[in-house]
């Protein structure tokens, strides 16, 4: 056998990738390494696989979906335009920061919104999908918080103002999110394992996948399985981020941010 067939006889052994799975970009203007890492993502991997599941805080904010048109949004909203009409299926779930996206944005996008937590088959494995944020429940600050700017009228006020306005707002808030912070331990921060355990009993799923925390791992709580995405950085060194991989087999493979396949080493919890 000659090496292009031994190549292509590798691939097509190859099992399908069936979905993707990312979060915590925290994609604004000003990092430009971690756009261009989010773009080659979408143009040399997501666009291989039947579904791409964006689990939250993809943008850093976002301050509505008037916002669309800035010249730097409209980049991204391209590309996933263009990853979804390669054929590759869009889902969004709402993050901390970014839980204002509407249906402009999906349909501009070419994407479907999801409820959090999301319960779905995926590779025929029971899953359910959620940002993460919900599941800090010892952070009783930002549990309060979240109470609020998810309330819908607090949002249709919010919205109606300027959009100027709206930005100078968030600032606001992002600066004191990272006062708050300083004086919080990362116990506090991370999800409450009661909570990860209501997830699990209310879903009836084997895998729970999430983001939010940046503290990337497996961790095993009995026959149960819990994935936890990394956060993004292209300016780190090496580059920090990476996505979670499920094949048609089912087997459900780590990779770092330059496509490179990870242990999978899962820690009891």
């Amino acid at each position: 056998m000659n090496p292009p067939d031994a190549i292509a006889s590798a691939s097509a052994a190859r099992p399908e990738t069936v979905a993707l799975f990312v979060s915590d970009l925290h994609l604004q203007e000003n990092s430009p390494a971690t756009t261009a890492l989010f773009l080659a993502f979408l143009a040399q991997h997501a666009v291989q696989a039947r579904q791409l599941y964006l689990l939250g805080d993809l943008f850093e904010y976002w301050a509505g979906d008037d916002d669309i048109d800035t010249p730097y949004v409209r980049t991204i909203v391209d590309a996933l335009h263009a990853t979804s009409s390669a054929g590759v299926q869009l889902f969004w779930m709402a993050g901390n920061r970014d839980f204002l996206v509407g249906e402009g944005f999906a349909r501009a996008a070419g994407m479907v919104r999801l409820s959090d937590p999301h319960v779905a088959r995926i590779a025929n494995i029971p899953m359910v999908l959620a940002h993460g944020d919900a599941q800090c429940t010892d952070d009783h600050d930002y549990q309060a918080f979240r109470r609020q700017v998810r309330d819908p009228q607090w949002q249709k006020a919010f919205l109606a103002q300027p959009l100027a306005e709206r930005k100078a707002i968030i600032d606001g808030m992002r600066a004191g999110s990272r006062d708050a912070q300083r004086t919080k331990t990362m116990d506090i921060m991370d999800v409450n394992p009661d909570a990860i355990a209501a997830v699990f009993a209310g879903s009836g799923a084997s895998v729970l996948i999430h983001g939010h925390t940046h503290r990337p791992a497996i961790h095993r709580h009995g026959p149960l399985l819990r994935y936890v995405l990394p956060d993004w950085d292209g300016d780190a060194v090496p580059p920090r981020g990476g996505w979670l991989a499920v094949d048609a087999g089912g087997a459900i493979h780590r990779h770092d941010a330059a496509g490179a396949l990870l242990p999978e080493t899962a820690a009891g919890r």
